[in-house]
């Protein structure tokens, strides 16, 4: 099925999408990427990622980016660098200065949905009760029952924002599950102005249960954990755009305010547009740098279907991360007549590791709509009970498994994300569908990644610098806390929201500032850019970083 041309053109207009079936062509990688725009556009202002060798003091490094004729305008931590604006020639130049490991240019991230039309088995004809099937499928609507269901644990969703005063995420009191934190420095809107995140935020924590009694949907809708708390944070502008600075902000935020939110698992539903060893891609460093300091990371591998380099995109090519791929469940909620989404991503990454690690439903999903968010204007045939939307991709298999996570560690806290990879990617059938009941009788234990080399920059902070990611301190020992900013009110950041810290306390309808975790007044603060000043990189390298960005839809 196909949209008309009317709503094709403005999908293209709006949002980053790929309408149609897998991407199979072969991609140029960073290294060609920055060749080309030097050689095209010398002149050319760009914004590059320069990452900097282990030794380079921050006030050298900056006096090399200066000697480029580079303006630095964000501090990255999480990779050891900055983000540099300067002309496509300098950048060119300034990978090979001394001192640096490497530079690659600032590309759009995207979302992998495949085409909004995913359709099919529209739920008008289906009896009341329980409409969703993937919850189900794997496993969770019976662990539900019994009491697993996510709550006290908080899920981050890189993405598009979400709609946090949508009914399927309030809690039992009435209040929101979400905190929404705005990342990216361009958006104007609080909330999901797209639905992307809205739809994969319901997917892990959607829970109709809690609407008013008589509310024709109340019941009819959950996803694998409908208690977890949602931190979601936005990495989009208002038409969707997206870019690798701003989702390595957002897992800085995560490592940074990982206690203060509870933040335990965070989901990825985006991929790169450049294929990239995990060695030297700073994306890959970026979710790494998570995994070590706690965090279970779950990813989408991607919507390229079979093509030779299907599998060889960060974040899902990476080793240590959950990277997920999409199954087709055919109508029902039985796991044996389930077949692989011919959209979803699979092979052998450039360092010799199959992907994806575990497959999830991902075709046919229903989950929340964003209200006015442009998917109930792009397909109004997706649009379900008015409220939800129906569409597909390895973007809505990525959150089942993070919803899943969230089930694991409410019953096992003692976890480590190895353990908890270990467990999930243990499922079952020839697909190796995510089992629930399977990974909670299982016994990971020393955990997955035995063995498994580390990117290159994280490699040398654990191993040459023996430093140790699950200490407070580890992104403060030598790259100063990131620090977020409320800025103009006129940017909203979000409204009707709260968040649970450690010592459980709500905070309803505020706005805060990262930097002190001081609650405002005002509900329209925008958090914004991290930074380290006077900060010393002797013990931290985040280095050999090449990636640009690109998911499907």
């Amino acid at each position: 099925m196909s949209f008309p041309k009317a709503a094709a053109a403005l999908i293209a207009l709006a949002v980053p999408f790929a309408v149609g079936g897998p991407v199979a062509q072969a991609t140029p990688n960073a290294a060609m990427k920055l060749n080309s725009a030097a050689a095209k556009s010398p002149s050319r202002t760009v914004v590059a990622l320069a990452q900097f060798k282990p030794g380079v003091s921050d006030k050298r490094a900056r006096a090399i980016v200066r000697a480029h004729h580079g303006k630095i305008t964000n501090t990255l931590p999480a990779i050891g660098g900055f983000a540099v604006k300067l002309s496509a020639k300098s950048a060119r130049e300034l990978k090979d200065a001394k001192g640096v490991l490497n530079v690659t240019l600032n590309t759009k991230v995207k979302t992998t949905a495949i085409g909004l039309p995913i359709l099919g088995q529209g739920s008008s004809a289906a009896p009341r009760g329980l409409q969703t099937t993937f919850p189900q499928t794997v496993g969770a609507t019976a662990l539900n029952a019994q009491g697993l269901t996510g709550k006290g644990v908080g899920v981050a969703v890189i993405d598009s924002g979400i709609a946090g005063d949508h009914p399927d995420f309030k809690n039992a009191a009435g209040g929101s599950r979400v905190t929404n934190v705005v990342v990216n420095p361009t958006a104007l809107l609080s909330g999901d102005p797209i639905g992307h995140g809205t739809h994969v935020a319901g997917i892990i924590a959607g829970n109709s249960n809690n609407r008013p009694a008589g509310d024709p949907n109340k019941g009819a809708y959950q996803g694998v954990a409908p208690d977890a708390d949602i931190i979601a944070l936005k990495t989009a502008d208002d038409l969707g755009n997206s870019t690798v600075l701003d989702v390595i902000n957002a897992l800085q935020f995560v490592v940074d305010y990982r206690t203060d939110l509870n933040i335990q698992v965070v989901n990825l539903s985006i991929s790169s547009d450049t294929p990239s060893s995990y060695k030297d891609d700073p994306l890959d460093a970026a979710v790494e740098f998570v995994w070590h300091a706690g965090v279970v990371v779950v990813a989408a591998v991607g919507n390229r279907g079979d093509a030779a380099d299907a599998a060889q995109y960060a974040p899902g090519n990476d080793p240590f991360v959950i990277s997920v791929g999409a199954a087709d469940e055919n109508g029902t909620s039985a796991a044996g007549d389930d077949t692989l989404a011919d959209f979803s991503s699979r092979g052998v990454t450039q360092d010799g590791f199959s992907k994806p690690d575990v497959v999830a439903p991902g075709s046919h999903i229903t989950a929340p709509l964003a209200p006015l968010g442009l998917f109930s204007v792009l397909c109004l045939q997706c649009v379900t009970d008015s409220q939800y939307f129906k569409m597909g991709g390895t973007s809505m298999a990525s959150p089942v498994v993070a919803g899943a996570a969230a089930l694991l560690l409410q019953a096992r806290p003692d976890l480590n994300p190895d353990q908890v990879k270990a467990l999930l990617v243990n499922g079952t059938g020839s697909l190796n569908e995510l089992n629930l009941h399977k990974a909670l009788a299982g016994n990971p234990g020393a955990g997955a990644n035995q063995g498994v080399h580390q990117n290159d920059v994280v490699y040398e902070t654990l191993v040459t610098n023996g430093e140790d990611p699950t200490r407070t301190g580890w992104t403060k020992a030598s790259w100063t806390k990131a620090s977020w900013t409320s800025t103009s009110t006129t940017k909203a950041s979000w409204t009707k929201a709260s968040w649970t810290s450690a010592i459980a306390a709500p905070w309803a309808k505020a706005t805060w500032t990262c930097g002190t975790c001081e609650a405002l007044n005002s509900t329209a603060a925008l958090l914004t850019k991290s930074s380290w000043s006077k900060s010393s990189w002797s013990k931290s390298s985040w280095s050999k970083s090449s990636w640009s960005s690109h998911p499907e839809w």
